[in-house]
């Protein structure tokens, strides 16, 4: 016997697409992600955040902002560097939805 009780409304896309914000909180999650990611991959390596803005020819502020997963002002290039700065590389592509 099954316990569960059957599906009431849609997906959480459904919800999201409905109050408008379904591509906020789609950006803000995939920057998060990537966010630890990098942030995993710089504390691995011991990599301190200046040596990652020197690597990236950047200032350590632009760094602050990079590993911060709520700014998803972040720029494809700035993120680029970033991954290559901890030796990564960064791989986009379009997919079918």
């Amino acid at each position: 016997m099954n316990d569960l009780q059957p599906s009431v409304g849609g997906s959480l896309e459904d919800f999201l697409d409905e109050i408008g914000e379904r591509e906020e909180i789609y950006g803000e999650a995939i920057k998060r992600v990537l966010t630890w990611q990098i942030e995993a991959a710089r504390k691995k390596q011991a990599i301190s955040k200046s040596d990652m803005a020197a690597r990236m020819g950047t200032s350590r502020t632009q760094v602050n902002r990079v590993l911060d997963p709520h700014n998803v002002a972040v720029s494809l290039d700035t993120l680029d560097r970033a991954a290559r700065s901890v030796g990564k590389r960064l791989k986009i592509e379009l997919i079918d939805a």
